[in-house]
Order: structure tokens, then sequence, then C-alpha cells
């Protein structure tokens, strides 16, 4: 492992150089990867491995027809590449486990009788191990337990790929059955296309992810921008005005300078007027929210939110009442605006061959 100096701490962290593609090829040559669930990570995962030459086949339930024709329209062939459940099951050594956590639960036992001694159980989140009382995902001891979580959605992972890029990603070892476990891991992570990996243990995964799904990733994100647009437009400004000084300028200028250097350095390009006013504010936004993440972390330790995706995302009726939320969301005049907005882009404006590809595959986000 590669030692890299992270704000002043020493982490170990694998990088591509020294686990290149052609071990991680020979680590997983004689086996058959079994990607189960075709809905969000799934398909970038298993297209990325059989593009970088790994033996892979789908495990999909023909019940969710969308998913089924996903993976066809992918080139996965039925019978051939592309199985129920449980016959991928049986012909995988590596079991990746990419059904939505709820999914998980009700899959497990169709998935655990059908595990063979040596298999590896791959997950992309510590969600069901974790939470075995509620889940009842207890693995077999004969079986590797692994788990690599890239840290970002199965379509972004799929487009950087197609990019020459990769998304970071963490690794895992909950059980060592074969005394391989760490070596498939890696490999796995390589062959997904992480840019780099950094070791985690499946609890402490599953906690940072939840908790930043429900804060600065999604949740909080989203409630920001809401209060700051109603606020904008509470006091006369038009819905452009508020949307491009809410998300536009955010998404398509502030967040890349970022992503480039760093918040310090953002700033510094940034007028002296906003670097004051952002300066001054910022101490005030933190001792707001803070609160907030203390109480969203003790309901994820706790297991609160747990039992909340489980007893919600299980309902027979979700689907529909997810629908219902996300059109709610959409339909909002804010999101309105954005579409808008959107649209009015330059349309010259050229498309990369990943998002040309990602639009051709039909690939949704996480």
């Amino acid at each position: 492992m590669a030692k890299i100096d992270f704000g002043g701490t020493i982490e170990e962290v694998i990088m591509r150089n020294e686990f290149p593609m052609r071990k991680a090829r020979s680590v997983l040559k004689n086996e058959t990867i079994a990607v189960i669930g075709y809905g969000v990570q799934g398909p970038g995962q298993s297209l990325n491995l059989r593009d970088n030459g790994f033996n892979v086949i789908i495990g999909q339930s023909k019940q969710f027809k969308e998913d089924w024709n996903r993976a066809v329209k992918d080139g996965w062939k039925p019978g051939v590449t592309l199985f129920e459940i449980e016959e991928a099951v049986k012909r995988g050594t590596v079991i990746e486990v990419l059904v939505s956590d709820a999914a998980a639960r009700v899959v497990w036992p169709l998935i655990k009788r059908n595990l063979k001694a040596g298999d590896a159980l791959y997950f992309s989140h510590g969600f069901s191990i974790v939470y075995k009382d509620q889940t009842k995902v207890i693995p077999p001891k004969n079986v590797d337990v692994i788990m690599v979580a890239p840290k970002g959605s199965g379509t972004s992972l799929r487009r950087n790929f197609l990019s020459g890029e990769g998304i970071n990603a963490s690794f895992a070892i909950f059980q060592d059955a074969t005394g391989r476990a760490k070596d498939r891991c890696i490999a796995l992570g390589i062959g997904i296309g992480a840019g780099y990996l950094f070791p985690t243990t499946f609890e402490k995964e599953v906690y940072s992810d939840l908790v930043g799904e429900r804060g600065v990733l999604m949740g909080a994100l989203a409630g920001v921008m809401e209060a700051q647009y109603d606020t904008l437009r509470k006091h006369g400004h038009s819905p452009s005005e508020a949307f491009n000084e809410t998300v536009e300028e955010l998404t398509e200028s502030l967040i890349r300078l970022v992503s480039e250097n760093g918040m310090d350095w953002m700033y510094a390009n940034c007028s002296v007027t906003a670097q004051r006013g952002a300066l001054d504010w910022k101490p005030k936004f933190k001792k707001a929210v803070m609160p907030v993440f203390k109480e969203l972390y003790e309901r994820v330790a706790s297991g609160a939110e747990t039992r909340r995706v489980i007893s919600s995302c299980g309902r027979v009726n979700y689907k529909t009442q997810l629908s219902k939320e996300l059109n709610a969301l959409g339909n909002s005049e804010m999101w309105r605006a954005g579409k808008t907005t959107r649209d009015l882009r330059p349309k010259e404006k050229a498309k990369t061959n990943a998002d040309s590809a990602i639009g051709v595959a039909g690939r949704k986000s996480n």
C-alpha cells in the first residue's frame, strides 16, 4: 500500500500502478463473477468488469422487466450471460450482491442456499452485514465476505470509466475463508475501475455512507438549496435569478473549482466580496446544522435509519409512493426553473463519448 498524507493524517491506499489490471486479471482468471441485480450499481460495475476482460454474468429476476430489458439492451444474452438469480449464483464463484438494501433482505435466502464453499460474497455497502439483526443476512463460514464501495453512483462509475478516469472506492474484508479474500477484493476494485482504493470496515462504510447520503451529498444539499431559493422568491426575485444564484452557479462553476484544487482555491478565485461573506457566514451555517448531524449519526449508529429503510422500501406499493415523492420534487417551481435553465444552456456544448454511451444504455442515477 502507498502511504499518503490526507490533511496531516497518513493513510495507506492502493493505487492502480501497484495493483495493475494484469494482476487483477491473474487473481480472477478462474473466477465467474455473478452480478446480482441490474438496477443502480449493477450496470456500471458489470459493464466495466466485462470491458476489462473479466468473466461476468448477470443474475436478474425477469419479474422486474425494466431491469431485465436494460440488461439485454446492454448486450447480456439470456441463457448465456444473463440468468435468473438462483442460476447465476450457482454458476458464479464471486457473487456480487448489488440489489437494493431492502431487496437484499428478500433475496438472501435464495442466494445463501446456492452458495458453494470457497465462493466470495461481495457487497458495495455494509448495510446487510452490519445490520444483520434486521436484515437476517448472515453468511456461512466457508465463503469470503468482501466489499468494494465506489464513492459515487453507478452512472458516474461507468461514465468516468469510459472517459479514462475512475471513482475512488473503499474496500473491506469481513471474512476470509479462503486466504484469498484480500486479493480477490482488491482485484475486483481495480476491475470495476476504481481510481484508488482505501481500507475501511463494513461498519465504518455504512455509517459514513448513510450519514453522507442523508447529509451533504443529497438530503442537506437539497434542503439548503430549497431554503435559499424560497427566501429569494419570497423577496421578489424571479425564478430564473433564484435558481441561477442557488444551483446553476454552484454546479456549473464553483463546485468544479472545488474539485480541481479545493475550497480555499475556489474562495481565492472569487470576488473579495464573495470571499468575505463566505468566510463570515460559514461558521454560522456549521453551528446551525451541527445538531442535525449529531442526531443523524446517532440514528444511523442505532439502526433507526436502517429500520426506516427496510420498513418503507420493502412495502409492495413503495415504487408508487416513491414516484409521488420524486414527482413532487421535480415539479416544484425550483426544479421546473432548473429544467428551463438546462434547456437554455448552449446547445453546441459537445457531449463526451461517455455521456453518449450512458444515454444509449439508458443508465440511471444511484
